[in-house]
């Protein structure tokens, strides 16, 4: 929240106390005035002579004096020390006037209960109150000192008089006086929270990924948020003007404005821009501005696609569930052939073959079924060496290669990984498919290696390579992408059931195109022992 939003609140309740503070200080400075002309102005002949002469000028004229003082000062210092400053000169000279001047000492005595009044408006109660009792001592302090030297014959009642208004003038507005302060705090609280609220909105709206517009009857751009200016790119830089800007969005909003009917197609904002789908409602009942929302329909198709995944994880769980019956029937009748005696030793090895792939299968299962319930993976610390080249004799001895060749290379004995090696045997399976299936030239055979070895930072790395014609860079960045596939055959989700096997691993999946020709897909894994500086940390 800016500074500037969290002290407007306290700069107006000061200013309206100065504002009040203003009157009273000019108040005063009219009544030393009045004073003054009491003694020097042309009524002086008129009324009868001060009591005490010399001290009613001095008072007059000393009143006056502060009153401008007072006056003057008045929009500088601290508000209630001013206000506690100038009732007590009222209520000195005040009360000296109206003993040196009995003939004016009932209109003096009347001038102070604004003076009372209005320092208990401005002064805590505690203030407000205890100068509306100096005042009541003070005026029935001099009545008794008056009579006491004889130079007074008054009765007590108009002092009383005097002191219950200045109680009641001084309780009244002290009690209005702490409303006014509640009323300020109250409003101050108030536009704080309206201040953060509005920005907190303004926050909101700006970090919308829905793009948002605010336009006017005139077809004007009144604002726009970031998402808006992103998808509206260099055609909403420097406009104001929408059928400018955006000359197939205007048609769209006007055509909505006659009829109320929205145009819901793609819309091209810029060519190097998604397209947009616009969507608008009326800011207010009968206004003619129009909010105008842009939906990027990359983000609906990711939305969509999501909606999808999750689909076809339940249905990929469902499937899996209903495989692991037949399979654990092969997998059993496999068992008993292999206890007979009546099957031949050349059959025998068709059986173990049998017993493999089930076995794989039945991992494959538990893989994806995992994969459906997002089970994390059981890493364990595993010689790769050792497990590509097991993986490559398996393969090689369940899948006919006829002329394709498929060996395992390594640049050391061994290389240690923590890895869940059924989901590495699992993507090794893909990735080699994958390569023997399509990185062949038109008319050889295919040459696939898998080579395991340790990049500078001593992090695992097995490459799957073949030396095929490439991925063209179009289809590259989409390879990963679920249900994309070149194949008329494919479902287009090996490589995609692949990567996030790998991710799940902390480990990651990535194409690197060969200058020479061919395609490698490198699994980068994480080294032992970073792995072991973590755990230790």
């Amino acid at each position: 929240m800016s500074p500037a939003l969290a002290v407007q609140p306290n700069d107006d309740a000061d200013s309206a106390l100065r504002r009040e503070l203003y009157f009273f200080t000019l108040y005063r400075l009219l009544e030393g005035s009045l004073l003054v002309l009491v003694l020097f102005g042309p009524v002086t002949d008129m009324l009868e002579p001060p009591r005490h002469d010399l001290l009613a000028r001095v008072v007059a004229l000393s009143y006056l004096f502060l009153g401008a003082v007072l006056f003057a000062f008045g929009r500088r210092g601290e508000l209630r020390g001013q206000a506690l400053v100038g009732i007590c000169c009222d209520l000195l000279f005040g009360i000296l006037a109206i003993h040196a001047i009995p003939v004016a000492g009932t209109g003096i005595a009347l001038m102070l209960l604004f003076n009372v009044g209005a320092a208990a408006l401005l002064l805590p109660p505690r203030l407000g109150l205890g100068a509306a009792m100096v005042a009541v001592v003070g005026i029935v302090g001099e009545h008794f000192w008056a009579v006491l030297l004889d130079e007074s014959e008054r009765a007590i009642t108009e002092p009383l008089m005097f002191s219950v208004g200045y109680l009641a003038v001084a309780t009244t507005t002290s009690i209005l006086g702490r409303q006014m302060r509640d009323s300020y705090e109250l409003a101050e609280t108030r536009g704080v929270q309206t201040a953060h609220l509005t920005e907190v909105n303004e926050l909101i709206i700006r970090r919308l990924r829905t793009g948002v517009l605010l336009v006017d009857g005139q077809n004007r751009v009144q604002l726009a948020n970031e998402a808006a200016l992103l998808l509206l790119g260099e055609a909403g830089d420097g406009h104001r003007d929408l059928a400018l800007a955006l000359p197939e969005l205007s048609r769209r909003l006007a055509a909505w404005r006659e009829s109320g009917v929205v145009d819901d197609g793609p819309l091209q904002v810029a060519t190097d821009q998604n397209d947009v789908i616009p969507r608008f409602t009326r800011l207010l009942a009968g206004s003619d501005q129009t909010l105008v929302f842009l939906d990027d329909t990359s983000l609906l198709s990711r939305r969509a696609e999501s909606m999808t995944l999750a689909t076809l994880g339940r249905f990929s769980a469902s499937l899996a569930h209903e495989i692991r019956n037949p399979l654990a029937a092969i997998n059993y009748a496999v068992q008993l052939l292999e206890e007979s005696d009546d099957i031949a030793v050349s059959d025998r090895r068709l059986l173990e073959i049998i017993r493999q792939q089930g076995q794989r299968m039945n991992g494959i299962v538990e893989n994806v079924l995992g994969l459906a319930r997002r089970e994390p993976a059981s890493p364990d610390y595993v010689d790769l060496v050792a497990l590509v080249n097991r993986f490559v004799n398996e393969y090689r001895a369940g899948h006919p290669l006829e002329n394709d060749t498929l060996v395992a290379t390594s640049e050391r004995p061994e290389v240690q990984a923590l890895v869940d090696p059924r989901h590495l045997l699992q993507v090794l399976t893909v990735l080699v498919h994958n390569a023997l299936t399509y990185g062949r030239m038109p008319g050889e055979p295919a040459r696939v290696s898998v080579h395991v070895h340790q990049d500078d930072r001593r992090h695992p790395i097995i490459d799957v390579t073949d030396r095929g014609p490439g991925i063209p860079e179009r289809v590259a960045q989409q390879l990963f992408q679920p249900f994309f596939t070149t194949s008329g055959h494919g479902t287009g989700l090996g490589l995609y059931i692949a990567r996030e096997l790998i991710l799940a691993n902390q480990a990651s999946l990535d194409f690197i195109a060969l200058p020479a020709g061919g395609s490698c897909f490198r699994i980068r894994l994480s080294s032992t022992a970073s792995i072991r500086r973590d755990r230790l940390s």
